[in-house]
């Protein structure tokens, strides 16, 4: 112990300015892994857990907003066998790529032996949910820069692949990260993963070891069943409990390297606490502020508090609706409200009411003009909804029904408030055309995240007057999906329940990839007309 103490106190700091030094090529400034360093600066991806017994319907409710510039294309990877002796290749930089046939600078990390069969997966930039109804949201959390260690293969994104490639259940999914990252290692910054199963959801969060250990220290702590939790880029777990393994799972180092480090001394007598050991920062902000507060007003918590409870009962049940409309969240109405003092007042049906003048997603450039002119006028909170989004994904998982239609995705591209969701079931195995194309490289009127980036853009440029037909169009969708999908799960089940399948006009992966590619296809019409409409209104200006 004392030898590993004096080992690592006395190189961490020389070494650590090496990994900084000859590690990070410049190259990287527009990657990922470089963004992450100015962890204080970073301020993307939110993810909110709902437990089976606090949602309204029985299920179990996972999340992620993927904010910044990664990658906007998805695909649905296929089922597939593997020859024996075959190997899993595992790269580096797939979060900018153009394409899925695109393999402009990826670095091969690594390879790993295949296993002899793996589940088809929805394949966004951070892999989301596969055909056996495991689902996972991601949010950066950063950490102590101490922690990181290049040499490991896996970035997070991998580890999340390979999860949801041979796992079926979120603890099955924990402990083979666990064993892969020990053996291999972890390559990536602080990460926090809420992976979930239509029995429960995890909390998981991972940092490097350091650069003398190409391993990880990681924990993870069960949501309690009639709980929400939320993740927002900041390490959140506390206490641990290694002798519940039902609710609490850790590394083996998870005590050993913050008591090597210095980040805890037990003969203090003071509680080892996860995010104060390997973060040091305080483990909430306004979004967690925000979404349990709007969940649970009764409980007043104090946003000036040291710490936040790590889940929180809600109220009243928890709705997939109640989940969504949080996504859309601006603070609009309360003490964060960015653009509370500007206001217009404007007849809605027979009553006056105040709105918005402009938004809440307005430019910097705007923001320093309207406080040049008056003060203080804007403040710069950061809301759940972004521009910068790339996509986002709300994952329903209901345990009385078949993974491939009771494991759905709301998915939105680009800003969650603006865009309608899509729903895309477990069961699905192809997407539109336009959905393979990122719109992170320039603009293609192919690509889908086009389609609804250019509507949302420009209706947020006179919100006063676009918000309600913005408001509504995600409102029709929204309702359409919800009463068309008891429908849709009742025909799935009677498909796999037919005795004379030779006379049913589809199979359930037909008439699914059907529902999802109708339903997507109309989202995108609908966002053609909006850029078309907006396009013609402001023809001769603003």
């Amino acid at each position: 112990m004392f030898f590993n103490l004096w080992r690592k106190k006395s190189f961490y700091g020389f070494v650590f300015l090496a990994v900084m030094l000859f590690w990070l090529p410049a190259s990287q400034s527009q990657t990922r892994t470089s963004a992450k360093l100015d962890l204080e600066e970073f301020s993307g991806c939110t993810s909110i857990m709902v437990g089976r017994l606090a949602s309204t319907d029985g299920s179990v409710i996972t999340s992620h907003t993927c904010d910044g510039n990664y990658r906007q294309w998805v695909n649905i990877v296929p089922h597939r066998k593997n020859s024996p002796g075959s190997t899993n290749k595992i790269y580096e930089r797939k979060m900018h790529t153009a394409t899925p046939a695109d393999i402009r600078g990826l670095i091969l990390k690594g390879e790993i032996p295949e296993v002899p069969e793996t589940f088809a997966f929805l394949n966004t930039a951070y892999p989301a949910l596969n055909e056996q109804g495991l689902a996972i949201g991601e949010t950066t959390i950063g950490g102590r820069q101490e922690l990181y260690n290049p040499e490991g293969i896996f970035m997070i994104e991998e580890l999340e692949r390979l999860m949801l490639e041979r796992c079926k259940t979120a603890r099955e999914a924990i402990k083979l990260a666990g064993q892969l990252v020990k053996e291999y290692g972890y390559g990536d910054y602080g990460e926090c993963l809420t992976i979930a199963d239509s029995q429960e959801v995890w909390h998981f969060e991972i940092f490097g070891a350091g650069p003398l250990e190409k391993g990880a220290v990681w924990a993870a702590v069960r949501i309690p069943d009639d709980q929400v939790g939320i993740s927002a880029n900041i390490p959140r777990i506390s206490e641990i409990n290694l002798k519940d393994p039902d609710h609490y799972l850790a590394s083996e180092n998870v005590y050993e390297l913050a008591e090597e480090m210095g980040w805890w001394d037990p003969e203090k007598g003071e509680p080892f606490k996860f995010w104060k050991a390997y973060s040091g920062r305080k483990p909430f902000s306004i979004r967690e502020y925000f979404v349990f507060s709007q969940l649970a007003p009764s409980l007043k918590l104090d946003i000036n508090a040291e710490e936040l409870p790590f889940s929180i009962k809600p109220d009243k049940k928890v709705s997939v609706q109640d989940v969504l409309r949080l996504y859309r969240e601006t603070y609009e109405g309360t003490e964060f409200d960015m653009s509370k003092d500007l206001l217009v007042k404007k007849r809605n049906s027979e009553e006056l009411v105040k709105s918005p003048v402009v938004s809440n997603w307005m430019s910097r450039d705007w923001m320093n003009m309207i406080n040049t002119l008056k003060p203080g006028t804007v403040s710069s909170q950061r809301t759940i909804a972004i521009n910068a989004c790339a996509y986002a994904t709300v994952i329903q998982l209901k345990s009385w029904l078949p993974p491939a239609v009771g494991a759905v995705c709301w998915f939105s591209l680009d800003n969650p408030a603006l865009s309608a969701r899509i729903p895309i079931f477990a069961g699905v195995t192809e997407l539109p055309p336009g959905f393979e194309i990122c719109g992170q490289h320039g603009y293609r009127e192919d690509s889908a995240a086009w389609i609804f980036r250019r509507a949302n853009r420009l209706a947020i440029l006179r919100w006063g007057d676009n918000r309600e037909i913005m408001e509504e169009t995600i409102r029709v969708f929204e309702e359409k999906a919800l009463t068309e999908l008891p429908l849709v799960e009742k025909k799935v089940l009677e498909i796999m329940k037919s005795k004379d399948l030779a006379n049913e006009p589809f199979t359930v992966t037909e008439y699914l990839n059907n529902y999802t590619g109708d339903f997507a296809r109309a989202a995108l019409q609908k966002y053609r007309e909006l850029y078309q409409y907006f396009w013609t209104k402001y023809s001769r200006g603003f």
